[in-house]
C-alpha cells in the first residue's frame, strides 16, 4: 500500500499549486499558442490524474462526499476556469452574467424531467399522449381549466411547452409566450455573437466535446489516448464493477462481500451505486490485487447467468473518464446561457469527421451507446436534450442521423440488457412524435418501412408457411419480446397524428410502408391454429400469450392506419386493394382440394366445400381479413364505393371467401361455449377470452362481424344463411324433410350441444343484422357508437367512472370518447365517506336496451336482463324487452336487412317455434325461443320503419308480414309462423314470454293496419292504433291487479293460521315458556333500573366524588361467557370473569415527538410529564368470558400455532410470542384480558369528614410513622424519634384479600401485559413500576377519551359505545383494587411521593417541579395509591371519600396554579363590566401571589377578567376527565346537564365533583393552609428555569393533535416528492418517497440506502420511523402510489385507501388512471379519526386477516 501512502500525501503539494495557480494567465498563454489542442491536452494530462480518484473509495458516506466536495473544487479551479476565461475573454462571473443579458432566451422549455416528476398532458388539447408540461408551465397555461391527466414522469422527458406542433391550442405558458421581438428575430443566433469569441468557442467546444467522446468510447484499460499519457506513471488501478439488470441486488451484495471482504453495509452501499451509476470502483491498488477480486466476482456471478461485467482499469484512465463526464456537464450548462453558444455546439457535435458516414462526434456516442455505463449515458442524453433538441434547425439534422442508424441503434439496444430509459434509442419518443418531422422521415428515410422491417427481423420464429411460431413464453423470452415491442411503440409516434394534406411522396412512401406492414400481418395470419381434441385430453398447453401480447400491441397501429387510410381517397383504394390481393395470397396457400358439395334447404342452392370447424385446424388470428374489413367499411362512410365503383376491385371479390375465416372463428367460440373442445385446455379458453375482450375486440371480434356484414350484403341471405348453418354443422337438423318433428337423437350430450349451437347461431344473425353502429355500416356517428356502449354497460348496474372506462376500448391517444357522452345518458352520484361515485342510467334510455348488445358477456347479459326485468315490473310495464330501433344502414350495407325476410330464416324460425308448441324430450330451449322472438321483432320494426319513411306503395321492399302469414309448404302443413305465435301466446309453459309475444302481435297489427292504410291512402289516424295498444295494455293490467290482489289474500291467510299455530304451541307448553317471560320481566326491569335517574332522584344533585357521593343502587351484574354460553354474576370471590384487550404504546396525545423512547431498565413512571410524549392505552372490544375459558381458548391458539410453525413458516396477523390472539367472538386484534370487578360500595353514613386542614394533619402523622417503619426495617433508626401515631392506625396490620384466587391470578395476567407493553421488558411480579404502569394506562386511556368526545363536540357522559364503555368502567375498577396484587411498602412509598409533589415532604428528595407534572395522572395514581394507606386505619372514623375529594381539592389549586404559570396572555382590551365579579378579582390575587414568589418572572396582567378565562378553559379537561374517572370508579350517575351537549356544562360539572363553581373559592377558604405550599411550589427552582426558556413549556388547555395539514391539489405532493432526494445517498432521487401523516416527515421507503438496525433487525425508513415517531405505529401517506400505508411494529401492516379522490369520487392507488386528485376531508378526517381512537392495530388486523397476501409483505423493509 505503498503507493496509496504518497497518495495521500499529494494533498498538500496541490495546495500550494492550487494558490499558485492563475486561470486568467493560463488562459492568456492557451490564447497565444500555436497549437491549442495540444496544450489543452498537456494541461489535462497534468492535472486531471491528481485532482480525481486519487485511492480507495472508502465506506463512511461522510468521508466519500468531503473526498467529492474537493474534486468539485479542484476541477472547478484548475480545469474549467481556464477553459472559461478562453472562452468569454473575461471574468467568468461577469461574462456568463452578460451573455444571459443579450441572449433572447427560447420559447421552448425544455425542463427536463427528474425520476418522480408530476408531469401534465392536456386530453383536450395535446397533440398526442406524449406531450407533456412541467407543473410550472402547467400553472401558467390554459390547459389548467381543461380535462387533464397527471402522471409521474419515469425520468428523461421534457416539457413540451413552446413547441406549437405539441398542442392544438395553448402550446405557449404565461412565462415562455414568446415577445414581439423575439417573433421576428429568426436570425441565426451565432450572429448576435462577437465574430471573435464564435472563433474561440469552436474550437474550444471541438476540443472538449472530442476529448470527451473519446474517452467515452475508450477501450483499453491502461493506455490513454494520444497527448494524454501522464508524465509519470503509476502502477494504480481500479478494480471497476459494472451494472447489469440481470442480477439481483442480493447476489451482488453476496459476491462483492467475498470478493472484497467488506461489511454488509459497505457491500449494499456499493450496490446501490452500482445501480445508481451504473458503475463503481470496488478495490483500488496494484494490478495483481484488482485482478484477484475480479475473478472472484466473475466466478461468483457465472453459475446461472452470463457474470458481472468487471473490469481492472488504470486509476489515469478512469480519472480522465470522470473528468469527461464533468466537461459534458460544463458544455450543458455554458450553453444554457447563449442560444449562440448552442448552435455552435450543435454544429461541433453533427460535423462531420474524416471518416465520412456517421463520423461525427454525436454519432460515435449514438453508436457506443450499449457500451457505454448508465451515468455516462444519461450525462451525454442530457445534453443531447439540451443541445440538439432544443434548436430546431439541428433537430432536424439529428432527427436525419437518428432514423439513418435506426436498425443499428435497435439492434444494440436487443444486445444490450439496460432499461430502454437509459438506452440512446428512447430518444425517438422526442423526433417522431413531431408530426412534420415523423413525415420528413417518412419521405426522405422511409423511417416507416424501416421500423416495420427491423421488428419483422427480430421477431425470427417461423413455421413452414412462413407465420410465426413462438417458443414457451420463458423469461428471457419474455425479455427480448418486451424489447421487440419498442419497436412498435415507436412506428405508434410515427403514425399518432394523420395528416391533413398528402404530397405524392408521402402517399408513395406510406403505401410502400403498408406493403411491409401486410408482410408483418400476413405472418401472424392463421398463427397458432387449434385442432380439436377428442378422446384424451391435451397433454402441454400450447403457447398462445406472445401472439396475443403481439396482436394487442399491433391493434392501435392497424386502427391508425386505417385512420391513415381515411384521409385520402388515392391511398384508401389503393390500400383496400393490397390488403385484398394479400388475402388471396393467404387464401391461396390454405390446403385445398376440399371437397365441394352443394347444398339445398327452403327451395335454395348454394355451392361450397367440405370443412368441419369441430375436425379441420383452425385460427383465432386473422389481421389480414379483419384490417380488409375496417378498409370496407372506410369505403362505405368515406362513400368511396358509390363515387369511384371503377376503380375498386369489388368483382374481384367472392363473398363467400371473404366471410370462410372470420365465419370459422365465431363458430370455435360457440362449439367452445357448447363444451366441445373442453379437452383443449386453458389455452384456447385464454384465447377466446382475449378475442372477446375490450382490449383486443376492436381489430378482432368486431372486425369479424363486420366482415360477415360485408360479405352477407354482397350475397343471396339464404346462400349465406346455408353456408352458416353447414358451417355451425346444423345444416342436418333444419335441411331433413320433418325438420319440425325435430329428429330423436339418442346421445343426451350432443342435443344439448346442438342446442347451444342453434342458439349460439340465431345470437349471430341477430348480431349480423343489428349491429349498425359502426359509422360506414349504419348511418351513425363515432359519438353514438360510445353511447351505446354505455347505455348497455350502465343497464347491468350503476357503475363508477373507472369500470365504464376499463369496459370502453381505448384509442392510441388513451381516450375513450366518454366524457362527452356520458352526461347526456346518466346522472352522477356522488360517494360517501367510503365507495365511489356512480353513474345511473337516466330513464328515458332505457328503450335503447338491446337484450343480444354484442359485447355483453353471458354473466352480462343475464345480470342486464333481470335488471332491465325489475325496473319495467317497478314503473307496473309488462316485461318484454323487445329490440330497439335500429340505425338505418348505409347502401353498401344496405341489402343486409333482406336476411330477416329470407325463406332460410323463416324455414328456422317456424322450426323452433313449432318445437316449443310441442316441447318434447328437451329438444329446444328458451333461449332458442327468446332468440327466434327477438328476430322477429327486428324484422317488424325494419317493415314498420319503411312504411313511416315511404311515401307509396311501391318503395316498400320488405314484407316480412305476408311471408310469416302463408303455411308451411308441403308435406309438412303446419300452421305459418304467425299462427304458430298465436298459439304460444297462452301457452302454460311459457310464461316468461308471454309479454313480448303480445309485444309482436300487436307490432302485426299495427302494421297491418299501416298497409290498409296506404293501400286505400285513406288516413286512420295514429290514435285508432294507439288506442288499439291501449285497450290491449289495460286489459293487461286488470289482470295483473287481480292476480296480485289474489296472491295477497293467500298471504294473509297463511298468516293467520301460523299466528294460530304459534298461540296453541305455546299454551300447550306451558311451563317451559314460563321462566323465559320471567327472565324477560326481569331484564326490563334492570333496564329501567339503569334507564337515565327518574326526577326525584336528579332533584339531589348527583355527585361521584367525596362524602356527598351517590352510589347507584347496590345492583347485581350479571354477565354471559362468549365462549361456554354460561351466565355468571360478577363478585369478589366468585370465578373470574374478563373482557378481552389490546395494550398498546401511544403517542397520540403526544406534545413532543422529539423525547427520546425512555430507558426501559432505568425509567420511572411515577410522574407523567404535561407533554405526555408517550402513553399506554388500553382498548376492548366489549366480550365477556370465563377466565378458564379464555386460557383454554388461548392455550389452543399457541399449540395451533407451533404445529403452523413447524408445517410452514408463515406469518398469521397475530403474534401469539407476544400474547396476542383475536376475539373469539367478533375477531378483534387483542393481547390480554381485564378482569371483571364488582362495584364499589356506597359511602358510610356513620364516619365524619375531616376538613382539610384536619385530614392533611393526620395524613402528614401516617406518612410520618409509615417513613419510621420504613427506616426501621432496614436499621437506620436514631434514638427518641418515634413518631406520633393516629388513633387507630396500625403499621402491622394486613388487610385481608377482597378477591379469590382465580381473580388475582387474572390481575397479575393484566399487569404484567400492561407492564410488558408498556416498558417493552420481560415480565417480572416484583417490579415496583408494575401498579404505576396500570394506573397510567386507566389515566391516559380517560385523558385520550375526553379528548376525542371533545373534538368530536359529543356530551361528555351517554355518547360513548358500550364497548368503550364497558372497557374504562372496568380499567377504572381494576386500577382500583390492583394494589391488593403489589406488596404494601411499595405502595406506600408511591403514595408518600406523589403526594410529597404536591405537600413538600422533607425526607422525600428530588421531586420534580410543578410544571413537570400532568396533574390529571397525579390525580390518578393518589386516588388510587390512596387506599393502601387508608387500609392500615383500623379506627373506622375518617371515609376514604373525604380523601379522594380533599386530593381533588388540591390537584385542581395545584392545576390553576400551573395553567397561571405558562399563560400567556396577550393584553386585550375589552369592554369589560366596571365591578370585576368575585372570580376575577381572586384569580388576580393568586396570579400576584404567584409573582411576588417569582419576583419578576411573570408578565404583569392587568386584565383578572382575561386570566380568569385562561385559568377557566385550561382547568376543563382536567374536570372533565375527573368525572369521567370517578364516575367509572364510584359507579355514580352521571347528571342530566352532562348527558346532552350544550350550555350549563360548567355548573353541573363541578357540582358533580362536588366542587364550588368558582373554583378560586378553595384558594380562598383555606388561604392559610394553601399559601406556604404554593410558596413552596413557585420556590422550585424547576419553575424559574422553566419559564426562563429552559426546556418545553405546555401550555393548557393542551390544543388536540391532528394529521398534517395536506394540500388539496395532490399534485403539490408529489412536486414535493419530487424534489425530496435520499438523506443517505448523496442526493440521490428517492425512489419511493413517503410522508409520515403523524409529524409530516418525508422518508426515503423500501431501499437498501435507509435500512437501520432496530433491536438486532434491519428494518427500512418508515418501519424505524414509527418507533420514534408513533411508538411502534405509523400512518404513512406513499406519494407516487397514492396509497396510505397503516404499519404496526415489524411485522403488521395494511394499505388503506388514500384520502385523496378524482373528480369522479374515486381512489387512483398507484397513479394509474392519471385524473386530478383532490383531498376529500371526509375521508382525511375518518383517518385521523382512527388514529386519535387507536383503531390503527385494530384495521390492521381485520385487514390482514381478511386478506392473506397482506400478512406475507415484508412490512419491516418499508
Amino acid at each position: 500500500m505503498a503507493a496509496a501512502q504518497s497518495d495521500r500525501d499529494l494533498p498538500s503539494a496541490l495546495c500550494a499549486e492550487f494558490l499558485n495557480f492563475s486561470a486568467k494567465d493560463t488562459a492568456s498563454r492557451w490564447l497565444v499558442a500555436p497549437d491549442l489542442q495540444q496544450e489543452v491536452y498537456r494541461h489535462l494530462a497534468l492535472y486531471v490524474p491528481r485532482i480525481f480518484c486519487l485511492g480507495p473509495s472508502r465506506g463512511s458516506s461522510r468521508e466519500e462526499q468531503r473526498e467529492e466536495q474537493r474534486e468539485e473544487l479542484a476541477c472547478q479551479l484548475l480545469l474549467l476556469a481556464p477553459l472559461e476565461w478562453l472562452l468569454l475573454g473575461e471574468d467568468p462571473a461577469s461574462g456568463l452574467a452578460l451573455l444571459q443579458e443579450k441572449n433572447l432566451p427560447s420559447p421552448l422549455c425544455g425542463h427536463v424531467f427528474k425520476v418522480g416528476e408530476p408531469t401534465y398532458s392536456c386530453r383536450e388539447c395535446a397533440a398526442d399522449p406524449t406531450c407533456v408540461l412541467c407543473m410550472q408551465c402547467f400553472l401558467g397555461s390554459v390547459h389548467k381549466e381543461h380535462r387533464y391527466r397527471m402522471t409521474t414522469s419515469g425520468g428523461g422527458g421534457f416539457c413540451d411547452c413552446g413547441d406549437a406542433e405539441a398542442w392544438k391550442k395553448g402550446p405557449y405558458c404565461n412565462k415562455h409566450t414568446p415577445t414581439e421581438s423575439s417573433r421576428h428575430s429568426q436570425e441565426d443566433p451565432v450572429a448576435q455573437l462577437p465574430a471573435d469569441m464564435v472563433a474561440r468557442s469552436y474550437s474550444i467546444f471541438s476540443i472538449i466535446l472530442k476529448y470527451a467522446v473519446d474517452m467515452l468510447t475508450w477501450e483499453q484499460e491502461d493506455q490513454l489516448p494520444e497527448g494524454l499519457a501522464p508524465p509519470e506513471k503509476e502502477d494504480t488501478f481500479y478494480c471497476m464493477l459494472f451494472n447489469d439488470e440481470v442480477h439481483t441486488y442480493e447476489q451482488v451484495i453476496y459476491t462483492l462481500q467475498k470478493a472484497v471482504n467488506c461489511s454488509q453495509k459497505e457491500a449494499v452501499s456499493f450496490a446501490t451505486t452500482v445501480d445508481r451509476d451504473g458503475r463503481k470502483s470496488v478495490r483500488y491498488g496494484d494490478f495483481q490485487f484488482c485482478e484477484q477480486a475480479k475473478s472472484v466476482i466473475v466466478r461468483n456471478t457465472s453459475r446461472q447467468s452470463k457474470p458481472l461485467r468487471v473490469q481492472v482499469m488504470h486509476s489515469s484512465v478512469v480519472a480522465h473518464q470522470c473528468f469527461a463526464l464533468k466537461a459534458l456537464c460544463w458544455l450543458g450548462q455554458v450553453i444554457q446561457y447563449s442560444d449562440g453558444l448552442r448552435r455552435i455546439l450543435c454544429q461541433v457535435g453533427l460535423q462531420r469527421g474524416p471518416g465520412g458516414e456517421n463520423s461525427s462526434l454525436v454519432d460515435q456516442l449514438m453508436l457506443n451507446d450499449s457500451k457505454m455505463w448508465k451515468g455516462a449515458r444519461n450525462i451525454y442524453h442530457q445534453l443531447l436534450m439540451n443541445s440538439l433538441l432544443m434548436d430546431l434547425k439541428y433537430k432536424k439534422i439529428f432527427a436525419i442521423q437518428f432514423a439513418k442508424n435506426y436498425r443499428r441503434l435497435q439492434t444494440d439496444f436487443m444486445e444490450d440488457d439496460h432499461e430502454r430509459v437509459v438506452s440512446v434509442t428512447s430518444l425517438s419518443v422526442q423526433l417522431f412524435t413531431v408530426p412534420t418531422m415523423a413525415r420528413m422521415l417518412m419521405v426522405e428515410e422511409n423511417l416507416m418501412t424501416t421500423i416495420i422491417r427491423t421488428f419483422v427481423d427480430h421477431l425470427r420464429h417461423r413455421d413452414l408457411q412462413g407465420r410465426f411460431q413462438f417458443d414457451r413464453y420463458t423469461a428471457q423470452q419474455a425479455f427480448k419480446f418486451g424489447r421487440v415491442q419498442s419497436l412498435i411503440g415507436d412506428l405508434k409516434y410515427v403514425l399518432i397524428s394523420r395528416p391533413s394534406e398528402w404530397s405524392d411522396q408521402l402517399r408513395l412512401k406510406f403505401l410502400e410502408g403498408l406493403d411491409a406492414f401486410l408482410e408483418l400481418l400476413k405472418c401472424m395470419q392463421g398463427m397458432d391454429p387449434v385442432v380439436r381434441q377428442v378422446g384424451q385430453h391435451i397433454e402441454m398447453e400450447p403457447e398462445w400469450e406472445a401472439a396475443f401480447t403481439l396482436q394487442m400491441k399491433l391493434t392501435h397501429i392497424i386502427s391508425m392506419i386505417q385512420e391513415w387510410c381515411s384521409t385520402d381517397e388515392h391511398v384508401l383504394i389503393e390500400a383496400y386493394r393490397k390488403c385484398l390481393s394479400a388475402l388471396s395470397h393467404c387464401h391461396s396457400s390454405l390446403p385445398d382440394g376440399e371437397q365441394p358439395i352443394s347444398l339445398s334447404l327452403a327451395g335454395h342452392h348454394v355451392e361450397t366445400f367440405r370443412y368441419q370447424v369441430s375436425q379441420d385446424k383452425v385460427s383465432i388470428h386473422l389481421p389480414v381479413c379483419r384490417l380488409l374489413a375496417g378498409l370496407h367499411v372506410l369505403l362505405s362512410r368515406t362513400e368511396v364505393a358509390s363515387r369511384f365503383p371503377e376503380q375498386l376491385p369489388l368483382g374481384e371479390l367472392s363473398p363467400p371467401l371473404l366471410t370462410e375465416l372470420p365465419l370459422r372463428c365465431l363458430v370455435l367460440c360457440a362449439q367452445v361455449h357448447a363444451g366441445m373442445w373442453r379437452r383443449n385446455g386453458f389455452s384456447l379458453i385464454n384465447q377466446i377470452y382475449y378475442y372477446h375482450n375490450v382490449k383486443c375486440r376492436v381489430e378482432m371480434f368486431d372486425k369479424d362481424i363486420i366482415m360477415l356484414q360485408a360479405g352477407a350484403s354482397m350475397m343471396d341471405p339464404n346462400h349465406f344463411l346455408m353456408i352458416v348453418l353447414s358451417r355451425f354443422e346444423l345444416f342436418h337438423i333444419f335441411s331433413s324433410a320433418d325438420c319440425r318433428k325435430r329428429y330423436r337423437e339418442a346421445n343426451k350430450d350432443v342435443v344439448q350441444q346442438n342446442n347451444t349451437l342453434i342458439e349460439e347461431m340465431l345470437h349471430l344473425i341477430i348480431m349480423v343484422v343489428s349491429e349498425r353502429y359502426v359509422s360506414g355500416v349504419g348511418q351513425v356517428e363515432p359519438f353514438d357508437e360510445v353511447r351505446r356502449e354505455i347505455i348497455h354497460q350502465l343497464s347491468i348496474r350503476p357503475m363508477a367512472h373507472s369500470e365504464l372506462v376499463k369496459a370502453l376500448p381505448e384509442n392510441g391517444n388513451k381516450e375513450t370518447g366518454l366524457e362527452r357522452v356520458i352526461d347526456t345518458v346518466a346522472s352522477f352520484k356522488k360517494p360517501g365517506v367510503t365507495g365511489r361515485g356512480l353513474y345511473e342510467l337516466r330513464p328515458e334510455w332505457n328503450k335503447h336496451f338491446n337484450l343480444y348488445f354484442h359485447h355483453y358477456s353471458r354473466a352480462d347479459q343475464s345480470k342486464a336482463e333481470e335488471a332491465q326485468r325489475k325496473l319495467r315490473r317497478q314503473h307496473g310495464e309488462d316485461t318484454a324487452l323487445p329490440p330497439p330501433l335500429p340505425p338505418p344502414l348505409c347502401p353498401l350495407f344496405g341489402s343486409l336487412v333482406n336476411l330477416l325476410q329470407c325463406d332460410v330464416l323463416l324455414a328456422v324460425e317456424g322450426a323452433v317455434l313449432q318445437w316449443a308448441v310441442e316441447p318434447s324430450g328437451g329438444c329446444w330451449t328458451e333461449s332458442m325461443l327468446q332468440r327466434v322472438l327477438h328476430l322477429v321483432g327486428m324484422a317488424l320494426l325494419e317493415e314498420q320503419q319503411q312504411l313511416e319513411n315511404s311515401s307509396g306503395d311501391d318503395d316498400v321492399t320488405f314484407n316480412y308480414i305476408c311471408k310469416i302469414t302463408r303455411p308451411g309448404e308441403a308435406p309438412s302443413t303446419s300452421g305459418s309462423v304467425l299462427a304458430l305465435l298465436e298459439s304460444l301466446q297462452n301457452a302454460p309453459h311459457l310464461e316468461v314470454h308471454k309479454d313480448m309475444i303480445t309485444w309482436i302481435l300487436k307490432m302485426v297489427a299495427n302494421i297491418k293496419t299501416m298497409r290498409e292504410r296506404t293501400a286505400s291512402t285513406s288516413t286512420v289516424t295514429i290514435s285508432q292504433r294507439q288506442g288499439l295498444e291501449e285497450t290491449v295494455r289495460d286489459k293487461d293490467k286488470a289482470e295483473r291487479k287481480r292476480k296480485a290482489e289474489m296472491a295477497r289474500l293467500r298471504r294473509e291467510k297463511i298468516m293467520a293460521q301460523m299466528s294460530e299455530m304459534q298461540k296453541h304451541f305455546i299454551n300447550e307448553n306451558k311451563e317451559l315458556f314460563q321462566q323465559s317471560l320471567e327472565e324477560l320481566e326481569a331484564s326490563t326491569s334492570a333496564a329501567a333500573e339503569t334507564s337515565p335517574p327518574s326526577l326525584e332522584e336528579s332533584c339531589l344533585s348527583q355527585v361521584c366524588v367525596g362524602p356527598r357521593r351517590v352510589c347507584g343502587a347496590e345492583r347485581r351484574q350479571l354477565v354471559t361467557c362468549i365462549l361456554c354460553q354460561e351466565e355468571q354474576e360478577v363478585r369478589g370471590h366468585g370465578k373470574a370473569m374478563v373482557l378481552a384487550a389490546f395494550v398498546q404504546r401511544s403517542t397520540v396525545l403526544s406534545k413532543n415527538r422529539q423525547r427520546s423512547l425512555p430507558d426501559p431498565e432505568r425509567h420511572d413512571p411515577l410522574f407523567m410529564h404535561p407533554d405526555m410524549s408517550m402513553g399506554i392505552h388500553t382498548a376492548s372490544c366489549g366480550h365477556i368470558m370465563h377466565a378458564t375459558c379464555w386460557q383454554r381458548y388461548f392455550e389452543a391458539v399457541q399449540l395451533k400455532e407451533q404445529r403452523r410453525q413447524q408445517r410452514l413458516r408463515g406469518h398469521t396477523s397475530y403474534d401469539v410470542e407476544n400474547g396476542e390472539f383475536l376475539c373469539p367472538l367478533c375477531e378483534c386484534l387483542s393481547n390480554t384480558v381485564i378482569p371483571l370487578l364488582p362495584h364499589t360500595h356506597s359511602p358510610n353514613p356513620s364516619v365524619d369528614h375531616p376538613s382539610l386542614e384536619a385530614w392533611l394533619r393526620t395524613t402528614n402523622q401516617q406518612i410520618a410513622v409509615l417513613h419510621f417503619s420504613h427506616r426501621k426495617q432496614s436499621g437506620d433508626v436514631a434514638e427518641g424519634e418515634e413518631p406520633v401515631v393516629p388513633e387507630g392506625f396500625r403499621i402491622d396490620f394486613t388487610p385481608h384479600n377482597p378477591f379469590s384466587s382465580s381473580i388475582n391470578e387474572m390481575i397479575t395476567t393484566f399487569s404484567m401485559s400492561t407492564y410488558k407493553v408498556g416498558l417493552k421488558v420481560n415480565p417480572n411480579e416484583q417490579d415496583q413500576r408494575v401498579p404505576v404502569l396500570i394506573w397510567s394506562s386507566c389515566a391516559y386511556t380517560i385523558q385520550s377519551i375526553e379528548r376525542l368526545l371533545m373534538d368530536e363536540e359529543k356530551p361528555l357522559f351517554g355518547s360513548l359505545p358500550c364497548r368503550q364503555d364497558d372497557c374504562l368502567s372496568s380499567l377504572a375498577r381494576f386500577s382500583s383494587a390492583c394494589w391488593t396484587a403489589a406488596p404494601l411498602t411499595t405502595v406506600h412509598s408511591h403514595f408518600i411521593r406523589l403526594l410529597s409533589a404536591l405537600v413538600p415532604d422533607s425526607q422525600v428528595e428530588n421531586t420534580p417541579c410543578i410544571l413537570d407534572i400532568d396533574m390529571f395522572h397525579l390525580l390518578v395514581y393518589s386516588v388510587l395509591s390512596y387506599s393502601s394507606v387508608y387500609s392500615l386505619d383500623q379506627s373506622g372514623r375518617s371515609g376514604v371519600d373525604s380523601a379522594h375529594l380533599h386530593l381533588l381539592y388540591l390537584i385542581t389549586v395545584a392545576h390553576m396554579v400551573q395553567i397561571l404559570l405558562t399563560s400567556t396572555t396577550e393584553e386585550v382590551c375589552m369592554d369589560q363590566d366596571s365591578g370585576a365579579s368575585e372570580e376575577e378579582e381572586l384569580t388576580c390575587k393568586l396570579y400576584n401571589t404567584l409573582r411576588k414568589h417569582l419576583g419578576g418572572v411573570l408578565p404583569e396582567v392587568s386584565s383578572g377578567w382575561q386570566l380568569f378565562h385562561c385559568v377557566k378553559v385550561g382547568i376543563l379537561p382536567l374536570l372533565r376527565a375527573a368525572a369521567l374517572f370517578f364516575h367509572y370508579l364510584n359507579s355514580t350517575a352521571p347528571p342530566a346537564d352532562l348527558l346532552v351537549a350544550g350550555p350549563g356544562q360548567w355548573e353541573a360539572l363541578c357540582s358533580y365533583l362536588s366542587l364550588p363553581s368558582n373554583l378560586l373559592q378553595i384558594y380562598q377558604s383555606h388561604h392559610t393552609l394553601l399559601e406556604p405550599l404554593i410558596h413552596r411550589w413557585c420556590c422550585h427552582p424547576g419553575v424559574r428555569q422553566a419559564l426562563q426558556g429552559g426546556g418545553v413549556v405546555v401550555r393548557f388547555p393542551r390544543v388536540s393533535n391532528r394529521l398534517i395539514e395536506l394540500p388539496e391539489d395532490y399534485s403539490v405532493l408529489i412536486n414535493q416528492a419530487s424534489s425530496f432526494t435520499c438523506p443517505r445517498s448523496g442526493g440521490d432521487k428517492s425512489r419511493a418517497p413517503t410522508l409520515c401523516l403523524v409529524c409530516g416527515s418525508m422518508l426515503c421507503s423500501q431501499s437498501y440506502c435507509c435500512q437501520t438496525e432496530v433491536d438486532g433487525d434491519d428494518v427500512g425508513a418508515c418501519t424505524a420511523h414509527t418507533f420514534t415517531c408513533g411508538a411502534g405505529l405509523g400512518l404513512f401517506l406513499r406519494v407516487r402510489e397514492s396509497q396510505v400505508l397503516f404499519v404496526a411494529g415489524k411485522t403488521k401492516g395494511c394499505f388503506y385507501p388514500p384520502p385523496y379522490l378524482d373528480d369522479y369520487g374515486e381512489t387512483d392507488q398507484g397513479l394509474k388512471r392519471g385524473n386530478p386528485l383532490h383531498l376529500c376531508l371526509d375521508r382525511y378526517r375518518k383517518i385521523q379519526r382512527l388514529w386519535r381512537q387507536h383503531g390503527v392495530a385494530e384495521v390492521i388486523g381485520h385487514a390482514q386477516e381478511a386478506n392473506q397476501t397482506l400478512v406475507a409483505i415484508d412490512w419491516q423493509h418499508l
